[in-house]
């Protein structure tokens, strides 16, 4: 038999607490009856004729048994219930961690993320896609599938022998004109890669419009304007937004696999939102050094602050930065720290780990 320790408290008359080691419980009444509530659930009522040693103890559980099956079974189903809804919120919890994780490693990796860089000088003297003259890919194709045709039993049978071949005849004039819309793109992309080579600023843009490749930044609420006066260079003016992508609340999961929810410090806010600014940048400056034949890309990033003088929101330089290709090129993107990695390059950025980004002034060409 075990040893068995308690506590004991008189808390009023008659009333005392009793604190054991799994329960607590508070009991009622004096020396002829008693009655006993435990945290387990436990009710236990004492009735006894004092000096004579006669007892009478009756003790309950917050449980109850029942006969018929149908209220059996409806228990052990409630019971399943409770387990589903038990497991459904451990998934979500971990479901919950694992969003928040990929939302932070996210905003730090966005410069990993870049388009494939253009040849230009490899589309001005690549082949066309056929010589003139000559029959094209898609319209010797389908006189092929003409001059190889053989009707089918039920296509004899049905006399829809006439229809086929006529079907494949049509089809032979349309591939014939994909054929020249495909001649026509391939001489419009060889003049575009003309333009491009030879610095026409004007086809730089149109670059840039057509093939749209910060589309997945401008999803996040960022804004981009583009300027040069020079075909080595490009200039960009960046809105930030970071408030958007960053999380404000840090997400764990307890001991027991439940999510733990507390507003994220204001040093781990900043300290992602710089790497979120400059994660950008150098996303931006690698595009751009993909599309078109630059040297140096200066780009400006802005944010918007709360003046507490107006208490109107303005519009901030918060990072301008001077990249150029050749410095970017040597760098291994997947080990660096974006922050940190701004130290190769000219640029102007004022960052307090507790205050966040202050306003600085433009780098000029």
């Amino acid at each position: 038999m075990g040893l068995r320790f308690r506590k004991s408290f008189k808390v009023a008359p008659g009333v005392r607490i009793n604190v054991g080691k799994k329960s607590t419980g508070i009991s009622f009444g004096g020396k002829g009856m008693r009655y006993s509530i435990n945290s387990s659930g436990r009710r236990t009522t004492s009735i006894g004729i004092p000096g004579s040693g006669l007892s009478y103890v009756t003790t309950k559980t917050s449980g109850k048994s029942y006969k018929t099956r149908a209220y059996q079974t409806n228990q052990r189903l409630k019971s399943i219930e409770r387990a589903i809804q038990k497991e459904q919120e451990l998934e979500r919890a971990k479901f919950e961690v694992e969003l928040y994780e990929n939302q932070c490693e996210l905003v730090k990796s966005i410069h990993k993320e870049c388009d494939d860089e253009v040849n230009w000088s490899s589309i001005v003297s690549g082949p066309p896609p056929f010589q003139l003259g000559e029959v094209g890919p898609r319209e010797k194709e389908a006189m092929i599938k003409y001059q190889n045709y053989k009707p089918g039993f039920f296509e004899r049978l049905f006399k829809k022998e006439e229809k086929a071949r006529t079907q494949l005849a049509n089809q032979i004039e349309i591939e014939k004109v994909e054929d020249q819309k495909a001649y026509e793109l391939w001489e419009e992309l060889v003049e575009l890669a003309k333009k491009v080579l030879a610095g026409d600023i004007n086809t730089y843009f149109r670059v840039l419009e057509e093939m749209d490749p910060l589309a997945d930044l401008a999803e996040f609420g960022s804004g981009f304007e583009f300027s040069t006066d020079d075909p080595s260079y490009m200039e960009v003016e960046f809105d930030v937004h970071s408030d958007k992508l960053i999380p404000k609340e840090e997400k764990k999961l307890t001991k027991t696999g439940k999510l733990s929810t507390k507003p994220l410090s204001k040093t781990r806010y900043y300290e992602l939102q710089q790497d979120y600014v400059c994660s950008c940048i150098l996303r931006i400056a690698r595009d751009l050094f993909a599309l078109l034949p630059l040297e140096t890309v200066i780009i400006h990033a802005y944010d918007e602050f709360l003046n507490t003088e107006t208490g109107h929101e303005e519009r901030i330089l918060i990072v301008s930065v001077k990249i150029e290709r050749s410095i970017l090129n040597s760098l291994n993107l997947d080990y660096i720290d974006c922050s940190d990695s701004m130290n190769n390059f000219e640029h102007n950025m004022r960052f307090l780990k507790t205050k966040g980004f202050h306003a600085v002034e433009k780098i000029n060409k």
